[in-house]
């Protein structure tokens, strides 16, 4: 059959052209290759950024690990370093007996035994986290050769930490018989200078003692450290916070006024002042200086959960602390759907909200620094055992954790608390005191009270010093922790003159006693030199 002109078999396919057929290939095949390239590459982005992540945040953790096997192999070929107080005090070293044996010794025992911890049955306090630095030498190099010829070991580097003996000593002995905790900080640095925690124990013992420490049935959690561990009512001291939510919300807080009677009511629930005391017509800094329960109940109502949340996460609650010790979270929530109960005990520090010693003590550092605050450190540097400097450790900023009006604001609030408030023991003295009170409840089946004590010291001559102080089953924080508190405020300010002096004293004393021990004191004036 013939077709028309001009037209074609409909069945009739068109064959395509093989160079399109070759280019549409190409194209695909440069596609695939450009996906595979392009994964490959984010792929590798990803390793170096996980790899310099774990090089720069990560290795102290990895390396300090108790499952980590090289430190067994540092600990074969290496004298565990020692453990130095900021003035020079050696807070742990290691005695080797004449077969070999090597001893871990704490010349302070019971004092230091949280922060410094222990190396035996495990690891904790400043012996686990610089575990790396005590284990690792830098012994000359012509000395540790002849030290392998001989088949001896290397001495480890010393850890000199900011700890200052005499407010550790201070701070400890002022806790006395009660259980507790205390904290010590230089705001401006963020140096520890005392961290006590009562129950204590033995380091020196702590292989016997064992079994004892860690029995089920034992209620006093010894090895717990109370001063980054505890979780704790924050009673008034929690004041602090609700004070800056409620100045947040109204600009009209200087015309605040309530009238105390002792107590504060709303339907069912009763919120009580301290023994019921009447204070009688307050301002708002007047409810904060005298602690008024009632006040802070009533003003408490008035405040949005919302954004009382937000300024609590913003000042660390529910949220681990920027501390390398290990450390408890505080907790504070308040739903917009809350019982007016639950509002009530928020405002002044009770219900479900907890904290830690050392939590209240980063958060006054920070009113006391302006608002800003400093990553809190317990190591200065590592040296070797000849003194010279290994690694040195600078302050570094954490952030602003409130405002310089809100910082200013707090400074004002916590001064009138000690120059007319809860805190007037710490008042008319050669330094100039802030800070809050509380006592916080922790049981319904008993009257007893936690103490809490937190602020700061300042002299024109001297660094400021923060402090947290909590004293556990004692009674009001004015009566219990204020008096610690001053204790160790006078012992920062009275011992200062005289530090730079003992300190030399005492690191010259040390290096020397180290060199004739490690010559077995065959030398003839090293029996001469009164240790």
């Amino acid at each position: 059959m013939r077709l028309k002109a001009g037209k074609t078999d409909k069945t009739e396919k068109r064959q395509p052209d093989s160079k399109t057929q070759t280019s549409k290939n190409s194209r695909k095949n440069n596609r695939e290759f450009t996906v595979i390239t392009y994964a490959v590459l984010v792929l590798f982005v990803c390793m170096m950024g996980y790899f310099a992540y774990f090089q720069f945040v990560k290795s102290e953790d990895f390396i300090n690990s108790p499952y980590n096997k090289r430190q067994d192999l540092f600990a074969r070929k290496v004298t565990r370093g020692e453990i130095i107080s900021a003035d020079g005090r050696i807070l742990a070293e290691t005695i080797t007996d004449t077969d070999g044996t090597e001893t871990r010794y704490y010349p302070y025992a019971n004092m230091f035994a949280h922060v410094v911890g222990f190396s035996t049955n495990g690891k904790s306090g400043l012996e686990s986290i610089a575990n790396f630095n005590l284990l690792r030498s830098h012994t000359m190099t012509l000395e540790k050769v002849v030290n392998e010829l001989q088949g001896e070991k290397n001495i480890g580097d010393n850890v000199v930490t900011t700890l200052n003996y005499d407010l550790q000593d201070t701070a400890y002995e002022a806790l006395g018989k009660y259980d507790g905790a205390i904290v010590v900080m230089e705001p401006s640095t963020g140096k520890i200078l005392a961290m006590v925690s009562k129950p204590d124990y033995d380091p020196n013992n702590i292989a016997e003692d064992w079994d004892e420490l860690t029995a089920e049935d034992s209620e006093s959690s010894v090895l717990l450290n109370r001063a980054t561990q505890g979780l704790y009512p924050p009673g008034s001291v929690f004041k602090i916070f609700t004070t800056l939510e409620y100045v947040h919300e109204n600009s009209d807080y200087e015309d605040y006024s309530f009238d105390c009677n002792g107590k504060f009511t709303e339907g069912d629930s009763v919120i009580h002042c301290y023994k019921n005391k009447r204070h009688g017509q307050e301002d708002l800094i007047g409810s904060f200086a005298d602690s008024c329960n009632s006040s802070f109940a009533s003003l408490g109502l008035t405040l949005n959960p919302d954004s009382f949340t937000e300024l609590c996460d913003s000042m660390l609650f529910n949220t681990s602390l920027p501390l390398r010790f290990e450390s408890s979270k505080s907790s504070f929530s308040l739903d917009a759907d809350a019982d007016v109960s639950t509002v009530l005990e928020t405002s002044i520090g009770q219900g479900k909200t907890l904290v830690t010693p050392m939590h209240m003590a980063l958060v006054v550092s920070a009113i006391a620094n302006d608002g800003v605050l400093m990553n809190p450190y317990l190591i200065d540097h590592t040296e070797n055992y000849n003194g010279i400097v290994v690694d040195a450790y600078e302050p570094t900023e954490y952030g602003t954790l409130l405002s310089t009006e809100d910082a200013s604001l707090m400074q004002t609030f916590m001064r009138e608390v000690v120059e007319d408030g809860t805190g007037e023991r710490l008042s008319g003295q050669s330094y100039t005191a802030a800070g809050k009170t509380g006592t916080a409840e922790f049981s319904t089946s008993s009257k007893a009270s936690h103490a809490w004590f937190v602020g700061y010291a300042h002299r024109e001559d001297k660094e400021d010093i923060a402090v947290a102080v909590i004293v556990e089953d004692s009674g009001s924080g004015s009566e219990y922790a204020v008096p610690i508190a001053k204790k160790i405020f006078d012992a920062y300010y009275q011992y200062w003159l005289h530090e730079k002096t003992k300190s030399i004293i005492l690191i010259t004393k040390n290096h020397i006693r180290r060199y004739c021990n490690d010559r077995g004191n065959k030398l003839w004036w090293c029996g001469n030199i009164p240790w």
